[in-house]
């Protein structure tokens, strides 16, 4: 499969993986709720948050791991099958000593604090929870075992096929428990229906994933506990930056909550959900590219670099920032819609958190060269950076302004960790014959500055506000022809071949 199915492959593996969150998370709520009371359901969505905090550890060290794979590259698969099962012995000895502490967590604490629940009175119901807690945990566990398998494959170009998989589990795993729930059966019920299917699916996984493991040549024949081990030890820098970075995206609730009250919190977390929308729509294009990306750098290529790094530039300046700007206009009424008028519209606050999401972008490509070669002292810095950035700056600010404060408070933290990642990746690729490609990143960060000026003149000069609409749109285009023409030419021929395959694939659907 070449370069360009495996891009489009795996970016439409991932616009399918949110596209069944969303379905999770706003169609189905109805139907749970049909079926569930609210105390019941918030306590199933409790567990599963829940579960994310516990498995920090276990999906910094795979990330780890998945970035060393994709290091070494497919010349060395018996360095990444010492590594592999290396990782894979540790992570099972992890897993039975975690099985065991959430056993205890389970059965032996007061778990229904952990839920933010009070004190649950009837003993069935909490016999349910309890289980349901450990249920997910071993699937978690199995899921997390066969998933370091599948990781060791994306070195080898086969990332959309087990994006594909995480796909089938999660549409597995909804409809399941979809079934289970109009059936009449309780949390309990659904947890148990959701491992069987999940066990099953992982199951097929795993077979698929040893066929291919024996096919690339992988050997199975070496491990060492001392360097899974020394694996393990070292991710705890990336953990720690997931620790970090959900505080930056979900403990701020808790600074927001003190000055501006449940309304205040709940007007900001509806308007960031909607801003949201499109930094996961860039994520479903950077992910798949990060093993491309992570094979040019191995081999030098500077061309072939660029190539990837515009494949997320031509997004930001075609679609992106141009997107930014069209939701200006229209967020106010669709949200009106949405939230049927009970939840008020802040437009600087939904343009702070937009412009946040256009500096994300464009320090993409640098985050995946730092994160891709695993530097986690520089991962660690811009994480405890931002968090300090917002924490004081929403203290500063929120008092005075209310949630916009706390948009206004991420989005320095934005612009910051951009800065810094940009910073250190054009400082590291020399040192691999490498070089930043500073013009086409500097039209690149043009756009984004047009467009922040553009927002701005469109919300505090509204008597310009068509005008300034008209002149951002225009202006952004035409920056975005400037990028493409002033590309390297393998670079620009890459993408059309990208671009026609989509093209071709979509007239076949």
């Amino acid at each position: 499969m070449s370069t360009a199915k495996r891009l489009i492959s795996g970016t439409a593996a991932s616009w399918a993986a949110i596209g069944v969150t969303m379905v999770t998370q706003v169609a189905l709520v109805p139907i749970f709720l049909s079926y569930w009371d609210i105390k019941t359901y918030g306590i199933w969505i409790a567990i599963q948050a829940l579960l994310n905090v516990l498995s920090t550890m276990d999906r910094g060290f795979n990330d780890f791991l998945e970035y060393e794979f994709l290091k070494l590259g497919i010349p060395k698969k018996k360095q990444i099958g010492l590594a592999l099962w290396s990782g894979v012995f540790v992570i099972v000895i992890i897993s039975i000593v975690e099985t065991i502490l959430v056993y205890y967590l389970s059965f032996y604490l007061n778990v229904e604090v952990l839920l933010e629940e009070s004190k649950v009175k009837d003993p069935g119901f909490l016999y349910e929870i309890r289980w349901s807690l450990m249920i997910q945990w071993i699937i978690w566990s199995i899921a997390n075992i066969v998933g370091l398998f599948g990781r060791s494959l994306s070195a080898f170009g086969y990332f959309p096929r087990m994006g594909w998989w995480g796909v089938l589990v999660s549409v597995s795993n909804s409809t399941v428990s979809v079934i289970v729930v109009i059936c009449g059966g309780s949390i309990l019920s659904a947890n148990i229906g959701i491992g069987i299917s999940s066990v099953v699916i992982l199951l097929l996984q795993y077979i698929d994933i040893s066929k291919l493991l024996n096919k690339v040549g992988i050997p199975s024949t070496r491990y060492s506990l001392r360097l899974g081990f020394k694996y393990y030890f070292t991710s705890f820098g990336l953990s720690a930056r997931y620790f970090l970075e959900n505080f930056r995206q979900q403990g701020i609730r808790l600074i927001i909550l003190p000055f501006s009250g449940v309304k205040g919190l709940t007007t900001f977390s509806t308007i960031r959900t909607v801003a949201n929308v499109s930094q996961q729509g860039l994520l479903t294009i950077t992910h798949p590219l990060l093993p491309e990306l992570m094979r040019f750098l191995g081999e030098k290529d500077q061309d072939k670099m660029e190539a990837s790094f515009g494949t997320v530039w031509l997004v930001l300046l075609f679609i992106l920032a141009p997107g930014v700007v069209i939701l200006q206009v229209v967020a106010p009424s669709l949200f009106l819609i949405w939230t049927k008028g009970q939840i008020e519209f802040i437009p600087p606050l939904f343009a702070a958190l937009s412009i946040g999401v256009l500096f994300f972008a464009l320090a993409q490509p640098a985050m995946a060269v730092i994160v891709g070669n695993n530097h986690l002292k520089q991962q660690i810095i811009l994480s405890v950076l931002s968090a300090l950035i917002v924490v004081a700056t929403m203290f500063l600010l929120i008092p005075q302004m209310g949630v916009l404060g706390a948009g206004i408070a991420l989005l320095v933290a934005e612009i910051a960790a951009a800065i810094g990642f940009i910073r250190f990746a054009s400082r590291w690729l020399p040192t691999s014959g490498l070089k930043w490609p500073v013009k086409v990143f500097s039209i690149a960060l043009l756009s984004v500055l047009i467009a922040a000026v553009g927002i701005m003149i469109m919300i505090y000069y509204t008597p310009l506000k068509w005008q300034a609409f008209a002149i951002t749109i225009l202006a952004l285009y035409w920056n975005a022809i400037r990028y493409y023409k002033n590309m390297p030419f393998l670079a620009t021929q890459q993408i059309n071949s990208l671009f026609r395959k989509l093209s071709l694939s979509t007239k076949t659907v």
